[in-house]
């Protein structure tokens, strides 16, 4: 297939990024949000991000003129049938989803690769609210988007090898990531694992074994990771933990995968890390420690 246009439904954190790398990668981007105003925040969050990046000489004025002239905001569906790809990065919520991914199937032509940014939920269960469930893949990039090249790209049960075959190519030749193919399961690869060892961490901390920055400190350093685990969890959005940690919970039924309780105390605080601006750290508005 021959990719131009791409449909973002959900301009939160990852539809951001996602957006923001699809336009610096010469594609014309349609942002879809429920609301004009929630649509003006999200281009408004694209646009400072990009302005961090000119501070720091990684792009010029031009460029990010150009990224941004290719963003263009939506606020019904209908208009996202002239896409060649949509990309649903909305809450993990599978009742919101799937009503998203009923009403692209309404839309968007039956040859259209409808992509799902799911990091837990099943792609299978996705599909079924559509009339070609052949057509609906998982996407699962991981954040920073822009920083970050890995894409998982998920296989539900009626997946087909086109649809599987056209996603790869587009990852790896437009988008220029290392695409990894999974076969649907909870969590996948990359959230089951990560998540197990952040709720670890968290478990650590809750016994007093040691400080949220000596616990850190010891994967950081000791173990080459860019970010300790308290401090992946605070970037990854504390809630958005919790749910893959939840999800997966329900779906194994393994004691493993029970979210610790200071996660729950967190969350039922408001205390959900970056985005709020204090989780096990605290950070400015520009994302960084404090």
């Amino acid at each position: 297939m021959n990719f131009k246009k791409i449909g973002v439904i959900g301009g939160g954190t990852m539809g951001q990024g996602i957006a923001e790398m699809l336009a610096a990668k010469g594609l014309d981007v349609m942002l879809v949000e429920k609301t004009a105003e929630r649509l003006d925040y999200s281009y408004a969050m694209i646009e400072t991000s990009l302005d961090k990046q000119l501070e720091k000489w990684a792009i010029t004025q031009a460029e990010k003129k150009l990224i941004l002239s290719r963003i263009q905001k939506v606020t019904h569906f209908a208009e996202l049938s002239s896409c060649d790809m949509v990309i649903e990065t909305i809450t993990e919520d599978l009742e919101a989803k799937q009503k998203v991914f009923n009403q692209l199937d309404q839309v968007c032509p039956s040859h259209i690769i409808l992509a799902s940014n799911t990091s837990t939920l099943s792609l299978t269960e996705l599909a079924s609210s559509t009339m070609y469930p052949e057509r609906v893949i998982g996407m699962h990039f991981i954040h920073p988007v822009g920083k970050v090249d890995l894409v998982e790209i998920v296989r539900g049960l009626k997946t087909s090898d086109s649809t599987f075959e056209d996603t790869k190519a587009f990852v790896d030749e437009i988008v220029e990531k290392k695409g990894v193919m999974i076969y649907e399961s909870p969590g996948f690869v990359s959230s089951r694992l990560i998540c197990l060892f952040i709720n670890e961490a968290m478990h650590v901390l809750q016994e007093g074994v040691a400080s949220p920055e000596d616990i850190d400190d010891a994967m950081r350093i000791g173990y080459q990771f860019q970010h300790g685990p308290l401090e992946m969890a605070d970037r990854f959005g504390l809630d958005s933990v919790l749910a893959a940690l939840e999800n997966m919970f329900r779906e194994y039924g393994e004691l493993k995968y029970r979210p610790s309780t200071i996660l729950k105390k967190m969350v039922r605080a408001g205390q959900l890390g970056m985005k709020s601006g204090e989780g096990f750290f605290k950070y400015d508005k520009d994302g960084d420690r404090v």
